[in-house]
């Protein structure tokens, strides 16, 4: 009788210890790819910033294109939200979805910038506009590897809450899939377009 209860509390000790186990390495990659998430944020953020100067600077030139410079500022307003949205809590997917969905807004209301852009050559001269170009082209860059790093955090952390025995537990803790940072309109999936030479 004394070793079946000396065999089940071995078993018992067992499972605690794998459960732990499990439970800490979940936490570990959910913090990673947190963490992924908020070096995306600060790409983000510059981005946001680089945009209001860049329409500054071109209303100068475009005093006819109005409505183009609105719905920019208006497309990084809601990206803005979505992105402060997203930041807060990087594990909710609905928010990172609503992230990615401004983000094409943004995206195309960029695009539309551009191509007005290009009809205005003292625009595309002018010293100011040259370098904020150049910074925002150099923002998307670092945008796009930091959407890489966390696709790969959150790609490992999808992938061992759904191995098993992982899987039997994630759920019980709370451990929900984590969304991709996967950009659906094609024009984003591309840095904006912005040299002016």
């Amino acid at each position: 009788m004394s070793i079946a209860l000396i065999v089940t509390l071995i078993v018992i000790v067992l499972i605690v210890f794998l459960v732990v186990g499990i439970y800490n390495k979940l936490v570990g990659l959910r913090n990673r790819f947190k963490n992924a998430f908020a070096q995306i944020d600060v790409q983000l953020q510059r981005r946001y910033d680089l945009i209001p100067n860049l329409v500054e600077t071109a209303k100068a030139y475009m005093k006819h294109e109005r409505e183009t410079l609105e719905a920019v500022i208006a497309a990084r307003n809601t990206a803005y939200a979505a992105s402060k949205t997203a930041a807060a809590n990087p594990a909710d997917a609905g928010a990172v979805r609503s992230l990615l969905q401004a983000e094409s807004g943004l995206g195309g209301a960029m695009s539309r910038l551009m191509v007005v852009m290009e009809q205005y050559p003292d625009l595309k001269a002018n010293q100011n506009m040259m370098q904020l170009s150049e910074e925002l082209t150099s923002t998307e860059n670092k945008v796009s590897f930091a959407r890489q790093s966390y696709n790969d955090a959150v790609m490992t952390y999808n992938t061992q809450r759904e191995v098993f025995p992982s899987v039997i537990f994630a759920g019980m803790f709370g451990f929900t899939p984590a969304e991709l940072f996967k950009v659906e309109n094609v024009t984003v999936r591309q840095a904006p377009k912005v040299s002016f030479n």
